[in-house]
This record gives C-alpha cells, structure tokens and sequence, in this order.
C-alpha cells in the first residue's frame, strides 16, 4: 500500500487525537490506522462489543447507560484497557473519542503507566468555531443507506438525493448550527484543556485542520 507506514514492535505508536467536533479527527484516526496496521479504536465501540459480549465492565456500563446516566471513568478506562492490551494492539493504537475531560486523561495516564506504558503523541488537528460551523452546517446523511455527503465538499450528483438509493438527504439535528455551537462551548470547557495537558507531557503536535484531508494526512505521517 503506497501509504502504508511500516513501525517495528519498539516503536509501536499509542496516539491521541484531539480536535472540536467536526475537526476531521475520526477520518484522520482512520487512516492513521491504516497507514500503520494499527487498531483504530472509538469508545462507542468498546461499549458495544463489551455490551454485546456480555462482559462483567459491559455489565456494570449498561446499567448506568439504561438509566441514561454517565459511564464513569473507572468503567470505561477498564474497558479501554482490556481493548489496548489484546494483541492486535502489539504495534500501537489509535484512540479517537477517548480521553474527553482533565480527569479521564489522568485516569488513563495513571493506568498506563501501571503497566509501564505511555501515550507516545497526542495529535490535536486545529480547526476555528466558524469553520466547524460551515462544515458541520453543510452535511447530508441519508437515513435510508447510510451514507454522507456535503453540500460544498462531497455533495450529492442531484440537490438533496442520495446518489446510492435515491433517497432525501437531511441535516441531522447534531448538525445544525445552533446545536454544533452547543457542542462547540461543551468542548471548549471540558476537553480543550487536553491539549495544555499533553503539551505538558511532551507529546502534542498540532496540525492545520483547515488544509484538505490530503494535506492534514501528509502533516500527520511527518509527525510519525
């Protein structure tokens, strides 16, 4: 694969990715995975396969999801760990939705380190409110098929028609700008703060999420 980029097991690679809702970070993580033959690893899928499963930590996190309260961060960090210590992960990870707050990054330094483990690069892809505004604003989804589109980056062949099943497009309710500003002030109080506390550590990179996915991709394989 052109883009593969081949690690050896000493340097395998735990990353972070940082960013606003919006910013790219989970197509990025995608491909960073890819690149690397690195499991791409989201907490909604932990949750699920744990839950699916069965497992004792799925258990303990479906009780408090049917009660519509918050997964606490012990559960999901245990969770977490199980996950990164399967042998897929050997060479490295990509976490991408994980930690969100100050809090669960100390838990998972913390639980890291008892194995005498660390994050190796926390990748923070840059993009001003008013652009993820503008992005988020111009999304379509198909609820038919599943699939996506943007009305100035990818859209549809005819106005508001899925191109795969002919079906109407919609702006789902999380896009719309009032929400995405709500979700922005969330981010900016509670997990914007990660970037000053992996600065810290030492293994931030910061990446212009302006640029096209092309470009964004091509600073994140200089950095690794």
């Amino acid at each position: 694969m052109r883009d593969r980029l081949p690690i050896r097991r000493e340097d395998a690679m735990k990353i972070v990715m940082l960013g606003a809702p919006g910013a790219g970070k989970g197509t990025q993580a995608k491909r960073i995975a890819e690149a690397c033959g690195i499991p791409h690893i989201s907490t909604g899928d932990i949750f699920r396969s744990n839950i699916k499963a069965g497992t004792e930590l799925g258990q303990q996190a479906k009780a408090f999801m049917d009660q519509g309260a918050l997964v606490p961060d012990e559960i999901t960090v245990g969770m977490l760990m199980d996950r990164i210590h399967e042998a897929d992960c050997k060479d490295g990870y990509v976490l991408d939705g994980f930690p969100r707050t100050i809090p669960q990054a100390e838990s998972l330094t913390e639980a890291l380190s008892r194995t005498g483990e660390a994050i190796d690069a926390a990748i923070d892809i840059e993009v001003p409110d008013e652009d993820i505004v503008l992005r988020m604003g111009g999304r379509r989804a198909c609820l038919h098929c599943g699939a996506t589109y943007h009305t100035c980056f990818h859209p549809p062949r005819l106005e508001n028609i899925c191109d795969h099943c002919g079906h109407e497009l919609v702006l789902r309710d999380d896009d719309k700008p009032e929400t995405v500003k709500t979700r922005l002030e969330v981010y900016h109080a509670h997990t914007y703060p990660l970037i000053a506390y992996y600065r810290a550590a030492g293994v931030l990179h910061e990446v212009d999420g302006t640029k096209n996915m092309d470009q964004v991709f091509a600073e994140i394989r200089e950095i690794l």
